[in-house]
């Protein structure tokens, strides 16, 4: 029996009409009378089914049920992805014990957004999800390929360490036979460490942070795209890293993922002109001059904020993306760079997308004097930093990087208000389960 799962996901090759089995799993039966349109879920399509008024369904026959259906594969313009099977008979191969508990088949179920998560298992199987997680894909490969072409190699760090790269309260810790751990925050220190061995590296990986925040933007456990690269002349050259890395990973999704774009009816930002950049003082006092708006934390920006410093960027130039660069040193981590010209100041960036930040980046301090008095003057002890401390002693070019979250620009992408929703299995203050 010639398979064809593949074939009626892809195309028909310039044949009107192939004959053999597909196998998937039910999505909905749609009954119109003479003519019923069963709704196949395959990996990464949905297929069209056309079961004649005289096929008979197998008793265990329902929404959920794992099926080989046999017949012939033929051109049709009307239906999803332009093909339909014409079925002459159906095999129910797993049927499932209770009825499905929640519309699957409804682009819109109408859910809460606990309930949706609370039945994750079931509602991942839905089309708006399915496209969702399919971009999210995309977004990886594309992040991948991107520095793979740039020279880069992917590295795998521990997530577990004895101590954090960001410092203070927010980490998990947890007992180590005998020790205390930490769950990483971050690969900012191993990456570093990596730089001094192949010079580019990135890595895709979770991050953890016990941060108690319970907002829409915030998850304890998320997907960090990150990536190191040495022998930098600024921390501009990591921005047009990143700018060239998005600008790829745009391409992508418009040749490979039209179908799920479409879908859900995603409008991708347009680069093609660059990135603009503002300096954090400069973007505070646009905000407060142009929106009346008083600057309540001159160290950091409030999400209102990041929401106007787009809005203005986008009025002024188009563009939908903007870095505000030179954050405070006060709010930057020990292994941020001071600007020579202004030791208040880093040589630090953030990425906003659509009004919120996606990316933290910026040039690390390669020389190993400024970085212990770095660290001694917010207060750190560099005995427990000695093996970070290593690249610094035995020689490290000028370097830096960045930390793009992968569940935030996919959030940014696709308009989805809870960044919840862009995690398969969200972990936040709450939730543990499923």
């Amino acid at each position: 029996m010639k398979r064809i799962v593949y074939e009626a996901e892809n195309s028909l090759e310039g044949r009107e009409r192939n004959r053999g089995a597909v196998h998937g799993m039910v999505h909905t039966l749609r009954d119109f009378g003479d003519t019923r349109f069963l709704v196949l879920r395959l990996p990464k399509t949905m297929l069209q089914c056309v079961l004649p008024a005289e096929l008979s369904l197998p008793e265990d026959f329902c929404d959920g049920a794992a099926v080989r259906v046999y017949g012939d594969m033929r051109a049709e313009e009307r239906a999803p992805g332009g093909r339909e099977l014409l079925v002459s008979r159906i095999e129910v191969v797993s049927a499932p014990s209770e009825p499905m508990p929640v519309p699957i088949h409804k682009y819109k179920m109408g859910l809460s957004p606990e309930t949706e998560l609370d039945l994750r298992p079931i509602t991942l199987r839905t089309a708006r999800s399915r496209a969702m997680f399919r971009l999210q894909e995309g977004i990886v490969r594309g992040f991948r390929d991107a520095l793979y072409q740039e020279g880069f190699t992917e590295i795998h760090t521990p997530k577990l360490s004895m101590g954090s790269a960001e410092g203070g309260a927010n980490m998990f810790k947890l007992p180590y036979f005998g020790k205390k751990a930490v769950l990483a925050q971050s690969p900012q220190l191993y990456k570093q460490m990596m730089v001094g061995a192949f010079e580019r590296v990135f890595e895709v990986g979770p991050v953890f942070r016990a941060e108690k925040h319970n907002t829409p933007r915030h998850l304890n456990e998320y997907t960090s795209l990150d990536f190191e690269m040495g022998f930098i002349e600024s921390f501009e050259d990591i921005m047009a890293m990143e700018e060239k890395v998005l600008a790829y990973i745009f391409r992508l999704l418009e040749s490979e993922y039209a179908a799920e774009l479409n879908a859900l009816k995603v409008q991708l930002p347009d680069i093609s002109g660059g990135i603009p950049s503002i300096r954090f003082d400069e973007a505070k006092r646009l905000v407060s001059e142009k929106y009346s708006r008083e600057i309540r934390d001159p160290f950091d920006l409030e999400p209102e904020e990041e929401t106007l410093i787009s809005r203005a960027v986008y009025e002024e130039t188009g563009c939908e993306l903007a870095f505000v660069t030179h954050y405070p040193s006060k709010k930057r981590p020990f292994y941020a760079m001071d600007d020579p010209a202004d030791s208040r100041y880093t040589l630090s960036f953030d990425l906003l997308m659509r009004g919120m930040e996606i990316t933290t980046g910026g040039q690390r301090i390669h020389d190993y004097s400024m970085q212990v008095a770095k660290m001694e003057k917010k207060g750190l002890d560099s005995q427990e930093f000695e093996d970070y401390l290593m690249i610094h002693k035995y020689g490290m070019p000028p370097h830096g990087g960045l930390g793009l979250g992968l569940e935030r620009l996919l959030m940014r992408l696709v308009g989805e208000k809870n960044v919840r929703m862009c995690a398969l299995f969200p972990r936040d203050v709450s939730r543990l389960r499923p």
